[in-house]
């Protein structure tokens, strides 16, 4: 099973979020929208897929996680604190804002059975592989 990540261009854009996340934000195109992607770890075990999303700031209640038509998505939003009339920001590396992550599932998963929970900063979601079918033997009565 291999994840697809749906972004279309994703090195082009990876680079581009990298260097725009050094900067502190990515704007959204065509808008005034802040875009904020957390970094993400996919891993392999024997029975099921998961995902480690980090979301430092973010409540683990305020994150919209759906499964439909084969497609993952993860959104949500970040809010950073901003300055008050008497206050002045001298360092600003924090970055917040919307986030969407969506991967294409393979046909190997219980889309069903997916679980998600958030502990420390960090979202988790497992993610069942079904069950692989097993040839049944058929007897031959007389």
């Amino acid at each position: 099973m291999s994840f697809i990540n749906t972004r279309p261009l994703s090195l082009i854009n990876h680079l581009n979020r990298d260097v725009f996340r050094t900067l502190g934000y990515l704007e959204g195109a065509g808008s005034d929208k802040k875009q904020w992607w957390p970094g993400m770890d996919i891993i392999e075990e024997s029975g099921r897929f998961v995902l480690l999303v980090d979301i430092p700031g973010v409540d683990p209640q305020s994150i919209e996680i759906t499964s439909e038509d084969g497609i993952l998505s993860i959104g949500g939003k970040r809010e950073i604190n901003s300055t008050g009339d008497d206050q002045i920001a001298r360092i600003r590396e924090r970055s917040g804002g919307e986030f969407n992550r969506r991967f294409k599932l393979s046909d190997n998963v219980d889309a069903d059975a997916i679980t998600a929970s958030g502990k420390h900063g960090v979202l988790e979601i497992l993610i069942p592989k079904k069950a692989e079918v097993q040839p049944r033997r058929i007897p031959v009565t007389h």
